[in-house]
C-alpha cells in the first residue's frame, strides 16, 4: 500500500470550509492553555477496550467524552491486531508492515538471533518510522508519555521530554497523577502533546473473557482513571483535547479451541516465531517443502499464507520481519506451537485476529475545544488517528498510511 501524506496542508481547504464557530476556542481558553494559546493533546490508550464495551453502562465518564465530542460506531484495528504494533500505529500513522514493529515478539534479519520482545528498547527495532513524540519535539514542541510501546527508548536521536519506564505494579491513579504532575509546571513548559496508557481491560479481558465480571470491573476501574484526568486538568483550568482509543477489541476463547501445529506439521521442520490469534513461523534449511505441503492445506479454523501471499486487505508481509508463513485464526481459535500448557488452558480471551472481526474494533472517544459536540463518525481505521493529532498539534506530518477525511466535516480548527 502506498504511504500518503496527510501534511497540515493537506485537505485544508475542505476544513475552511466546514469550520463550526460556534466550538471554536475562546480568548479565555486560549488563557487558560498556557496562556499560548495552545490547545493541549492528550492521547490515552485504554488496552483492548472493544468498541461494544460502551454501551454496557458502566463507563459514564467515557460516555461524556462522547457526548461532548465526538465517536465512532468502530475503529478498524491494523493487522496483527495485537498490543505493541497497535500502539505504534496510532502514533506513526503506518500499518506495521510499513513501522516495523509487525508483532509483539519478531526477528530482524540484520540482527541474527536477537528477539524482540515488548521489553526491547533498542532503537534499531523503532528507527523505521517516527512517532509524533520525535516529530513534535523535533518541532519545537514539549512533549510527555506516561507509558506508550517505544516511548523509553531514543527513537532517532530523541526521547520525550518527560516519561516513564512501564511499571505495571503501577495503579492508574498513579498514573494519572503523574501525568498531570507534568502540566503543574510554568505554562511554557507544559507539554503540546502526551501519552497515557492503562492496561486493565487487556489483562481481564485474557484472564476472564470479554464478558465475564471482571473484565465489567476493569472497564469502570479505567472509566475512574479517565474521571480523574478530567478533573485533573478542569481543576488545572486546562481545555485540552483529549482523545481515548483502544490498541483492539478482545473476543472470547472457546472451550478447547486450540490448534497445534505439531500436529499439522513435523515439529523439525519450523520454528514458531510468534503464536495465538495468528502465528508465524520459519522453515528450518531444508525443510520448507515439507513445511509448504503440510501447512499450506485447507484447515479447520485456521488460514495460512506465505508471507508474499497475505490477502492485501490485511496490508502485511512484506517487512523483513515478518516471519515466512501467517497462519490465521478464526475468532475464538487459538494457534500455539504444541498442546496448550496450563497457562494457555488458562486463557479466555484473545485478539490478534481479522480486523474485519466485530470482536476487534476498538474504542474512539474525544473531546475538547477542537471537537463538536455529540457527533457520530462512520468507522474508520487506525492510521486515521495519526494525520488527526498532528492537524490540531499544527506539526507537519510524517508520510503516513492515514487520512483526515473522516474527520473533515467535525474539526474546528483553523487549518494552518
Amino acid at each position: 500500500m502506498k504511504m500518503r501524506f496527510a501534511s497540515l496542508l493537506s485537505l485544508g481547504a475542505l476544513l475552511a470550509g466546514s469550520l463550526l464557530s460556534g466550538c471554536a476556542t475562546t480568548p479565555q481558553d486560549a488563557q487558560d492553555n498556557n496562556d499560548t494559546g495552545a490547545t493541549p493533546v492528550i492521547l490515552v490508550s485504554l488496552d483492548g477496550f472493544r468498541t461494544e464495551y460502551l454501551s454496557r453502562g458502566l463507563t459514564p465518564h467515557i460516555a461524556a467524552i462522547a457526548q461532548n465530542g465526538i465517536s465512532t460506531t468502530a475503529m478498524h484495528p491494523s493487522f496483527p491486531s495485537i498490543t505493541f504494533p497497535n500502539h505504534y500505529t496510532l502514533v506513526t500513522g503506518l500499518r506495521p508492515d510499513h513501522h516495523g514493529i509487525v508483532g509483539n515478539t519478531m526477528y530482524d534479519p540484520s540482527h541474527p538471533g536477537v528477539k524482540f520482545t515488548m521489553a526491547s528498547k533498542e532503537s534499531y527495532w523503532w528507527d523505521q518510522a517516527e512517532p509524533i513524540w520525535v516529530t513534535a519535539k523535533k518541532q519545537g514542541l514539549k512533549v510527555a508519555t506516561m507509558f506508550w510501546p517505544g516511548s523509553e527508548s531514543e527513537i532517532h536521536g530523541v526521547r520525550p521530554d518527560d516519561y516513564a519506564a512501564f511499571d505495571k505494579s503501577m495503579s492508574d491513579d498513579q498514573r494519572v497523577d503523574k501525568l498531570l504532575s507534568w502540566f503543574d509546571v510554568p505554562a511554557k513548559d507544559r507539554p503540546r502533546f502526551s501519552t497515557l496508557y492503562f492496561n486493565t481491560t487487556d489483562t481481564n479481558g485474557h484472564h476472564f473473557g470479554p464478558n465475564s465480571p471482571q473484565v465489567n470491573a476493569a472497564l469502570q476501574d479505567v472509566d475512574e482513571g479517565v474521571s480523574r484526568l478530567m478533573a485533573g486538568l478542569e481543576s488545572r483550568h486546562i481545555k485540552a483535547d483529549v482523545i481515548v482509543v483502544a490498541d483492539h477489541g478482545m473476543s472470547e476463547i472457546g472451550d478447547n479451541h486450540y490448534i497445534a501445529l505439531d500436529k499439522i506439521v513435523p515439529a523439525k521442520s519450523f520454528d514458531f516465531v510468534t503464536g495465538g490469534a495468528y502465528a508465524g513461523v520459519n522453515a528450518r534449511p531444508g525443510q520448507t517443502a515439507i513445511l509448504e505441503k503440510a501447512l499450506l492445506q485447507k484447515h479447520d479454523h485456521m488460514q495460512c499464507w506465505r508471507k508474499g501471499e497475505i490477502p492485501e486487505r490485511l496490508h502485511y508481509g512484506t517487512n523483513p520481519r515478518v516471519p515466512a508463513y501467517i497462519c490465521l485464526a478464526e475468532p475464538g481459535w487459538v494457534v500455539l506451537k504444541t498442546k496448550p500448557d496450563a497457562q494457555h488452558e488458562a486463557l479466555k480471551g484473545d485478539h490478534g485476529y481479522d480486523p474485519a472481526s466485530p470482536d476487534m474494533n476498538a474504542l474512539f472517544v474525544a473531546s475538547g475545544p477542537d471537537f463538536p459536540a455529540g457527533k457520530v463518525l462512520a468507522p474508520f481505521d487506525n492510521v486515521d488517528v495519526y494525520p488527526l493529532i498532528m492537524q490540531l498539534l499544527k506539526v507537519q506530518a510524517q508520510p503516513n498510511d492515514g487520512t483526515l477525511a473522516p474527520f473533515v466535516p467535525l474539526l474546528t480548527m483553523n487549518p494552518t
